[in-house]
């Protein structure tokens, strides 16, 4: 069974300029060829960093973000419990993810937006041994922060491009541990620690063109980490790349499809707390891994009233794709 994964999220705009309404709705079309007073102004909710504002103006942001995660693969081909169970002491059986970001931006000027990200993250695995004993491990807490300066560098018409220009900090544990039948507080495998461990660069560049019903973007991005963490080891690089349609129906109601593809590499280097011969998940050379997901969206904008400048923003979506060095969990 493939893995299931869903985000919404809450953002909501303000002016700080005498020139700006108290909800800073004055990005009208023109100004950046693109008119921000319509439910499809911003990307789909799962889309970082896929917008610049108005100088002057900032936006709050609140986005819960879930995965599940069942059965194993290798390759693209299924495995089942019991094949993995040959090679190691511990099958995990299913995993799954809550991540709620807070998240800010600022612009300081008609081209320059900053944007920061906060992460808290709950984690649970659940395994099976060759015993049969079932047990769970779970693991929370905050994860890397992110702070991402976008840059516009073109604007035309109803097209525009800016830069994503980021940077992953190390706040997320790399040394969360838990009890196992093994033993008391054993220090958990790769996919259940918080965060990298290293500082990262979080390269890309963000595509948006706009009609009057209709809207589209493609975003490029990548994650290169810097050096070693503290446990000796290196997460794999990632690219993702990121393509989408938007339709508006109403001045308050805008749905979205987009497709999703991903890419990521082997860790470099092992914590030597994990055997590799215990779990595939403590195995760095089993983690690498590519995904094509298709998503579903909707977006709900207040155009007036009290909640003028609100949005409410729903996605949900599912792998359609996935070749993983496995054993893994069938989403990542």
């Amino acid at each position: 069974m493939q893995g299931l994964q869903s985000s919404h999220g809450i953002n909501s705009r303000h002016g700080l300029s005498k020139a700006h309404t108290s909800h800073g709705l004055t990005a009208k079309a023109g100004h950046h060829g693109h008119d921000h007073d319509r439910p499809d102004s911003y990307g789909p909710i799962g889309v970082m960093g896929s917008h610049v504002h108005q100088a002057g103006t900032w936006m709050a942001s609140y986005r819960f973000m879930y995965m599940d995660m069942r059965g194993n693969r290798d390759g693209t081909r299924h495995v089942s419990t019991g094949e993995v169970l040959n090679d190691f002491m511990v099958s995990p059986t299913n995993m799954q993810v809550e991540k709620h970001v807070f998240g800010a931006m600022y612009s300081l000027t008609d081209d320059l937006t900053v944007m920061a990200m906060f992460p808290y993250i709950r984690k649970s695995m659940r395994h099976v041994n060759r015993m049969g004993v079932r047990f769970t491990t779970r693991s929370d807490g905050i994860g890397d922060f992110k702070l991402m300066p976008l840059y516009a560098f073109f604007r035309k018409g109803g097209h525009s491009l800016h830069l994503n220009a980021g940077l992953s900090l190390p706040t997320g544990s790399i040394h969360k541990s838990d009890d196992t039948p093994t033993g008391p507080d054993q220090r958990l495998p790769y996919p259940m620690q918080l965060g990298s461990g290293t500082f990262d660069l979080l390269p890309g560049v963000t595509y948006l063109g706009q009609t009057e019903s209709w809207s589209w973007g493609v975003q490029p991005m990548g994650t290169i980490r810097l050096g070693e963490n503290s446990n000796d080891y290196t997460l794999g690089n990632r690219f993702n790349i990121t393509a989408w349609g938007s339709r508006v129906w109403t001045d308050w109601l805008s749905t979205s499809v987009r497709i999703d593809g991903q890419v990521w590499r082997n860790i470099r280097g092992d914590d030597p707390k994990l055997n590799p011969r215990m779990v595939p998940t403590a195995d760095p050379d089993r983690r690498a891994g590519e995904r094509v997901d298709v998503l579903l969206g909707a977006n709900l904008y207040a155009p007036e009233g009290r909640l003028k400048g609100n949005m409410l923003s729903v996605e949900g979506g599912f792998p359609v794709y996935q070749s993983l060095d496995g054993p893994q969990l069938e989403t990542d």
